[in-house]
């Protein structure tokens, strides 16, 4: 291999490790599609802390394959721009669905 060659192909390397180094990141969604026969029970009362710059997103009954477990609500950093629709179970004929919670315009 010639000189010119090797430093085309350590050049061409170089600028596409150098690419993927500044790539913004990717933001990874997932859905939960749960339905099953048992209602949740009603929602907890939460002590919402109010934070500068943070959203309060409220605590869900999620259904662990057997029972409903409390998962409690939490601040998340502000996504300006953005509005937190929050976890819900809706009724669904004879059973209920759960919806995981997502931030949306």
């Amino acid at each position: 291999m010639n000189l010119q060659r090797f430093a085309f192909c350590a050049l061409t390397a170089l600028a596409a490790t150098g690419a993927m180094t500044v790539a913004p990141a990717v933001e990874a969604r997932t859905y939960v599609d749960v339905n099953i026969g048992v209602a949740p029970p009603p929602v907890r009362y939460e002590r919402v802390v109010e934070r500068r710059g943070y959203v309060w997103v409220p605590g869900y009954w999620n259904w662990n394959g057997h029972r409903h477990v409390w998962v409690g609500g939490y601040s998340a950093p502000e996504r300006r721009g953005y509005h937190y629709y929050p976890s819900r179970w809706d009724r669904d004929g004879r059973n209920w669905r759960f919806h995981n919670g997502y931030w949306g315009h």
